[in-house]
């Protein structure tokens, strides 16, 4: 789905850079980096840190020009790195005294599971690792989400064992995540 987003609007000559939470996910974005690399997320990133990007610099000026981001696995990073993109980007395209907008008015693609893996909170409590997601964050309120009902994998050219079995376990693995399998 990413590939098929990002290479429409680059077929129209537009910018999409593609970031993804974990080294291995962004491995299979076209042209995907992490985020913390792309973007020069501090480590730690703290509740009021800013990317390093300065004013002037080619990755600031590569951000201006982006008409889409795509950030995958977003579930997995503490919402202190998407504050972070919000307050740098704010700088860097509303420099001018403009009014302030989520991620500077650029459009942000998140993808990601909740049932999976969520940002690592070492000795954190549940509540401390609820906290440090995205949804926590004061930029949840704007942002639109969509759920994806259909699994495509299931729409190739499978015989039909391989479909059902593909079907099957597609099911098995919604019900580990909605907690509906106890056993191994």
């Amino acid at each position: 789905m990413w590939r098929t987003l990002a290479s429409a609007l680059r077929s129209q000559r537009h910018i999409v850079l593609t970031v993804a939470s974990s080294g291995i996910a962004s491995l299979l974005l076209p042209g995907g980096r992490t985020a913390h690399s792309k973007f020069s997320i501090r480590v730690p990133t703290l509740e009021n840190s800013t990317c390093n990007i300065h004013q002037g610099s080619e990755l600031a000026e590569l951000l201006k020009q982006t008409k889409l981001i795509i950030w995958d696995e977003a579930t997995m990073a503490n919402r202190f790195c998407f504050e972070a993109l919000d307050r740098s980007l704010n700088d860097i395209i509303n420099n001018d005294g403009d009014s302030i907008s989520p991620f500077g008015g650029r459009v942000i693609v998140f993808g990601g599971d909740f049932r999976q893996t969520l940002p690592v909170i070492p000795g954190g409590s549940r509540s401390d690792i609820i906290n440090a997601t995205i949804n926590s964050s004061y930029l949840w309120d704007d942002c639109q989400v969509l759920s994806l009902t259909k699994n495509m994998r299931l729409q190739n050219n499978l015989d039909m064992t391989s479909a059902t079995e593909l079907k099957e376990f597609s099911k098995w693995i919604l019900d580990v995540g909605d907690g509906k399998i106890s056993e191994p």
